[in-house]
């Protein structure tokens, strides 16, 4: 399961969320939707180049231009995604970064420009797949990821929009078509940021096996607070199955979605709650959706098994 990637103090997480206010002020985007990534950058004074083969020659040539401040250049864990020339002001992205990571991306590496403390160390910064998938957690990864969610859901808007409608996986995935957000940091936003008790188990798509029907592996759970409050982390297998209650969630038939099932879940004075659980499945993952009964104000027929 990967680490967490986003998670800041609330200290530097108020630092940056003004400097993601400032961005987004400035561009005059505030109520603007989908948020206008590009804008933003353009008021920064940032520049997006045209899409290129990030390689170890290109890297070579930014390290290069860093001089001194080598140590600027951040070796990455994996292929390279994006780079940004701080003294430049200039954003590089490589030409295969899938589309729907790309306004992410952008703002992730406008973060690295724009965050004060940032900006003053590094001269050139590199970002992986791992980094922005995303993977590892530096503390500047996970400002710079914070500072591009904030700017992408525009602060408090998001989490507005998503209390005022009804509660449910289907929610997080329309308002990503409103924010131009990928349907992941949607889908993450939207539990992280939940007032009520609520958890997404995310997996990688299913893969036939022999016997087991298929295996999913668990890439990430996230949860409200409220949930880590009452039930404390959710332990899960590295990987699952039909057989186990997260897994026999996953959509299979070619369908997208599967309907509302319970399941139990003890929490941490050990007594039992009965859950409910809905999924979601796409091209890149598979989402489970987890949240008490008492979540819910309005009824909502359930599939037991």
């Amino acid at each position: 399961m990967k680490a967490d990637d986003h998670s800041v103090d609330s200290q530097q997480l108020a630092r940056i969320r003004e400097q993601a206010r400032i961005a987004l002020k400035s561009a005059d985007a505030l109520g603007c939707f989908p948020t206008p990534v590009d804008d933003v950058i353009a008021a920064a004074k940032h520049t997006v180049a045209a899409p290129l083969e990030i390689d170890e020659g290109f890297l070579a040539k930014m390290q290069k231009k860093a001089g001194r401040a080598g140590k600027a250049l951040r070796s990455a864990l994996s292929k390279v995604w994006g780079v940004l020339d701080v003294a430049a002001k200039l954003v590089h992205l490589d030409k295969l970064v899938p589309a729907y990571k790309v306004p992410f991306l952008k703002l992730h590496e406008l973060g690295h420009g724009l965050l004060p403390w940032q900006r003053d160390i590094y001269a050139v910064t590199a970002d992986c797949a791992q980094t922005i998938d995303p993977e590892v957690s530096e503390i500047f990864e996970r400002e710079s990821n914070a500072f591009a969610c904030e700017v992408l859901f525009q602060l408090d808007s998001f989490t507005a929009e998503a209390a005022d409608s009804p509660f449910g996986i289907k929610t997080p995935l329309a308002l990503s078509k409103k924010y131009g957000a990928s349907v992941y940091a949607s889908v993450r936003r939207y539990v992280g940021t939940n007032a009520r008790a609520c958890a997404v188990v995310v997996l990688d798509p299913p893969e036939l096996a022999a016997g087991d029907g298929f295996r999913a592996t668990v890439r990430r759970v996230i949860t409200s607070e409220t949930f880590t409050s009452q039930f404390g982390e959710i332990q899960l297998p590295e990987t699952v199955t039909p057989s186990d209650q997260i897994g026999r969630m996953v959509p299979v038939g070619g369908r997208k979605m599967s309907r509302p099932q319970t399941m139990a879940f003890t929490d941490r004075n050990g007594t039992r709650h009965e859950c409910v659980a809905e999924a979601f499945s796409y091209k890149y993952y598979v989402f489970v959706l987890i949240y008490p009964q008492m979540t819910l104000t309005k009824k909502i027929v359930l599939v037991t098994r």
